[in-house]
């Protein structure tokens, strides 16, 4: 089984959005499919297809869930020796060599990246040039519009 690293809250995130598909959306599908079964003949019944393509979808996501719990690999950076050196979990302040646009990302699993929440992929283009650089150093990350150069300004363990 392939594992992939996930922050603690990652991890948390994963388990209670598990814990809420079984017991809060399965249920609530079931008893959709009961009422809709109630209306009688069920092969014109409208109710009854969106219910069951519900119910498919929930335990799709809940298997999908599953295997990510039970692959995870929890990376808690907090627990790491502080360096200057980009690792998984790390928070790093990158400066854009040409414009002085400065960004702070946080280094997560696939599925915590948000972008709104200032987290991005290990997987991600910037995520990949990060990884194991240190402060000081430049990096090229492809970009549509070209390659961009930043330099890596601070690495906190956060």
């Amino acid at each position: 089984m392939t594992r992939f690293p996930v922050t603690p809250e990652g991890y948390a995130a994963l388990t209670k959005e598990l814990r809420r598909q079984k017991e809060v959306v399965r249920p609530g599908i079931v008893r959709d499919i009961e009422e809709a079964r109630a209306h009688g003949d069920i092969s014109e019944n409208s109710e009854y297809e969106d219910a069951k393509e519900r119910q498919a979808l929930c335990e799709g996501r809940i298997r999908e869930l599953e295997g990510q719990v039970a692959a995870a690999e929890i990376i808690d950076v907090a627990k790491l020796e502080p360096s200057e050196r980009v690792v998984f979990g790390t928070t790093v302040q990158i400066e854009n060599v040409d414009s002085g646009e400065e960004r702070t990302w946080r280094i997560v699993g696939e599925s915590e990246a948000s972008v709104e929440e200032g987290t991005i992929s290990f997987k991600s283009p910037l995520g990949r040039a990060l990884i194991g650089r240190n402060e000081g150093d430049e990096v090229a990350v492809p970009a549509p519009g070209g390659k961009q150069a930043w330099e890596i300004v601070e690495v906190r363990y956060e």
